[in-house]
């Protein structure tokens, strides 16, 4: 249902900030033609001539959404040469009267040709006001409204599909649909309330009671899909966790294929939390290193060991680096702690580093392996329980340095994009 309650025309730049090879100024409102027919004058393509001298031609008699060749002008300076295309209501994004300027990307132009359109009685248009418009004139509900900004914030393939889906109305149909169960419910359960006297049964009840588990497991995907949209629109996060030296920095580094993280051979060398990101298969993850996990006395590396205890329980995905040539005591006391801190939406990889030491290495594998088995069913259920991942198996690079050979799985790959 349109709302008209603006009376007044809106203009801004609409492309990013800065100088590039084309910009584009955005002008909606009711006064969208009045106002650009003042500054704009329409050439021949052909003889690049003016087609109406002194601008006697209104916008408003040109034909709706085509594209016009012409230039701008601040009385008789030209400007800019431009393309102006138009949009009347309410077929547009905003379903009014719209006009956007497409001009050469100079700072100097854009703020030109602004500047212009506000003297010529256009306000400036605050932040996501043209999407706002277009809400409040129903062209759009208020999740579309939403997606609009994380489809333009999207840095990934699948944050790209998921805001899209939801511009397009996905997420609107979900709760419509959730909206029909509860008024089917409402409707049976009230019928049955007016004739509880009559012997007569309106509704199975089986069928009341499949309803409302219908209606719950919606509501328990909806609201488990925040998790999973806000996971795909800032990147899955991957702890990278383990004792000091086992090989977190180098395999941060060899994930990033660059020097992120300082690696060095005296232990404790990270002592704070160190991310980035990296795509693989359309679907971003965030890798992060952590301080080593040891006991110590010192103040500042144990503040460090307690922000990886707090990104472990931040983390999707918990990447636990061991090192064969440890005791396996000490190793196997740190994968039982960090594996009973998993929950059910996270996912444990156990990573056996320095594969190039042979028999140590494949020794204490096995004895990982026997302690993970040992967990029992919580490992497993960790290990099943399906997390947003690449559809296709991405495996992780493995690190070859002169001191430390990295072998590790790729995170799972049956997680739904």
């Amino acid at each position: 249902m349109k709302m008209d309650t603006h009376t007044h025309t809106i203009a801004a730049i609409s492309t990013p900030p800065g100088s590039g090879a084309i910009a584009i100024v955005r002008l909606s409102g009711p006064d969208a033609f009045l106002i650009a027919g003042k500054i704009f004058e329409k050439k021949s393509v052909e003889t690049r001539s003016l087609e109406s001298p002194n601008r006697k031609s209104p916008m408003s008699d040109i034909e709706p959404w085509t594209v016009h060749f012409g230039q701008i002008m601040d009385n008789d300076e030209v400007v800019d040469e431009v393309l102006v295309t138009i949009f009347k209501a309410p077929n547009s994004y905003t379903g009014e009267d719209l006009v956007e300027i497409s001009c050469h990307g100079s700072v100097y132009i854009q703020q030109r040709i602004l500047q212009l359109l506000i003297n010529n009685g256009a306000e400036m248009a605050g932040p996501g006001e043209f999407t706002q418009r277009a809400f409040l004139n129903g062209k759009m509900d208020l999740t579309q409204a939403e997606a609009v900004a994380d489809l333009i914030a999207s840095s990934s393939r699948a944050a790209q599909q998921v805001a899209m889906d939801q511009m397009r109305g996905g997420f609107s149909r979900e709760i419509r649909f959730l909206r029909d169960q509860l008024l089917e419910f409402v409707s049976l359960v009230e019928l049955e309330l007016d004739f509880a006297e009559e012997d007569v049964e309106f509704a199975d009840r089986s069928q009341l009671k499949n309803l409302v588990t219908d209606i719950h497991e919606t509501v328990r995907k909806l609201a488990g899909s925040f998790q999973l949209g806000n996971a795909i629109k800032e990147g899955i996060p991957v702890a990278i966790v383990g004792e000091t030296n086992v090989g977190k920095s180098t395999l941060l580094n060899a994930l990033l294929k660059d020097d992120k993280a300082i690696v060095s051979e005296i232990a404790g060398t990270t002592r704070d939390v160190i991310e980035d990101t990296i795509q693989l298969g359309g679907i971003l993850f965030r890798f992060i290193d952590t301080a080593g996990l040891r006991h110590t006395d010192d103040t500042i590396e144990n503040l460090g060991i307690e922000r990886s205890f707090q990104q472990i329980d931040k983390a999707r995905i918990v990447l636990l680096v061991t090192d064969p040539t440890a005791p396996e005591e000490q190793s196997l006391k740190w994968v039982s702690a960090i594996s009973e801190k998993i929950k059910k939406d996270q996912h444990l990889v156990i990573l056996i580093n320095k594969g190039d030491l042979g028999e140590i290495a494949t020794s204490r594998q096995s004895a990982v392996g026997s302690r993970q088995e040992a967990q029992g069913s919580r490992l497993k259920a960790s290990a099943s329980t399906q997390h947003p991942a690449p559809s296709n198996q991405h495996p992780a690079p493995s690190t070859q340095h002169p001191a430390t050979s990295t072998q590790q799985p790729a995170p799972s790959n049956q997680h739904p994009a």
